[in-house]
């Protein structure tokens, strides 16, 4: 028994002082090729067996026959470790050097495409994951191209919005000033009107501006959906009645939600004001909402002839009006084309969701809202 436990310890020893060796080697190499941290970590076992083996032969004064026999087994087990290791080390060099061709090529052209062959776990699954990063990139930059050409527009119509009323107002108020208004008091008038229209754009502007940045309050109460529909066909009432469309809101169930009232009354009225001006006189717009599995789906819709198929994604973008003329109609009832990207801002700081599909005759605009708890 004596005898094994000091084998055990000489062997120990041998393999103890290999492997501190290799650590050191492994150190020395560790911005080197992951071909000669192979070559290393191979060495290390081999090298550890053969100095306990050794360290073992020597105390036991094995002969110079058997000394020799064991050293050239470990030697030759060395040699076929070594050269699997580095066999192993180019193959995963030559793996790893393909996987960064295409990921230079993913910072260069923008787009990243795997490297063909067999390779490693942990090489596979970066090519993935560059894969997917590549796939969110792209898809953020086509977000980026077209918000900037959202911005692009919206700046290039609201210049062509303003320009227009405050000539009239530099008109009006010269006339004014000289003294040669045949009416002052419809000067006057058409003045705050005209002021009232670009004081609704300017707030426009700034909510969309929270919006964009996150910075919108809301102020969320249980309320029924009831009240809400009530309280925008009331405020569109008039609206209607002056160009001769019915509003009707008979398929309303009475579901709760819990939202802030104030900005959903605004998507509601944002909404029928949208579909008065585009229904025609005679026409009909309908307010309908029900619940789903989902939650709660509020519906506007109206008699607009429908939306060019090709346009349907851009409906919610801002600065969007359509293939209608950009110049304001009379009585100033303009808008920018910020109302409906007002309401999918609002309507998805709320958790919900804003569409709009074709139906026969028109559209209809839907709004899904998570349905209050019990």
């Amino acid at each position: 028994m004596r005898d094994v436990l000091l084998i055990a310890l000489y062997a120990l020893l041998g393999a103890a002082a290999a492997g501190l060796l290799g650590a050191l080697a492994l150190r020395a190499v560790r911005h080197r090729s992951v071909a000669v941290s192979l070559a290393v970590v191979a060495a290390v076992p081999v090298a550890a067996m053969l100095a306990g083996t050794l360290t073992v032969a020597w105390a036991m004064f094995l002969s110079s026959h058997d000394l020799t026999a064991v050293t050239t087994v470990c030697a030759m087990a060395a040699v076929i470790s070594l050269a699997t290791a580095l066999l192993l080390g180019r193959w995963v060099v030559a793996r790893s050097a393909d996987l960064t061709r295409a990921a230079r090529s993913f910072g260069e052209a923008g787009a990243f495409a795997a490297p063909g062959g067999a390779a490693t776990a942990e090489l596979d699954a970066l090519s993935r994951e560059l894969a997917a990063t590549s796939a969110r990139l792209a898809a953020s930059r086509e977000r980026e191209r077209t918000l900037d050409a959202s911005r692009r527009e919206l700046v290039a119509w609201i210049s062509h919005d303003l320009r227009t009323p405050l000539a009239g107002l530099r008109a009006m108020s010269e006339a004014l000033e000289d003294g040669v208004a045949e009416d002052p008091e419809r000067y006057h008038r058409q003045i705050r009107t005209e002021v009232d229209r670009l004081n609704a754009m300017v707030g426009d502007l700034f909510e969309l501006s929270r919006i964009h940045a996150g910075s919108l309050p809301l102020r969320p109460s249980r309320m029924s959906v009831n009240d809400l529909v009530d309280g925008a066909l009331a405020g569109a009432g008039p609206l209607a009645r002056e160009h001769g469309v019915r509003l009707v809101g008979d398929a309303v169930e009475a579901v709760p939600v819990e939202v802030d009232g104030r900005e959903m009354t605004r998507v509601l009225g944002n909404l029928l004001v949208n579909a008065i001006h585009r229904t025609p006189a005679d026409g009909t717009v309908a307010v309908a909402a029900r619940r789903t599995g989902a939650g709660v789906v509020l519906s506007v819709t109206d008699e607009c002839g429908g939306i060019a198929e090709e346009d349907l994604p851009r409906v919610f973008d801002t600065g969007w009006r359509g293939s209608a003329a950009r110049t304001p109609p009379a009585g100033g009832r303009g808008g920018a084309g910020l109302g409906l990207a007002i309401v999918r801002g609002i309507v998805e700081a709320h958790a919900g969701r804003a569409t709009v599909r074709n139906v026969p005759g028109g559209c209809r605009f839907e709004v899904t809202l998570p349905a209050a708890g019990p």
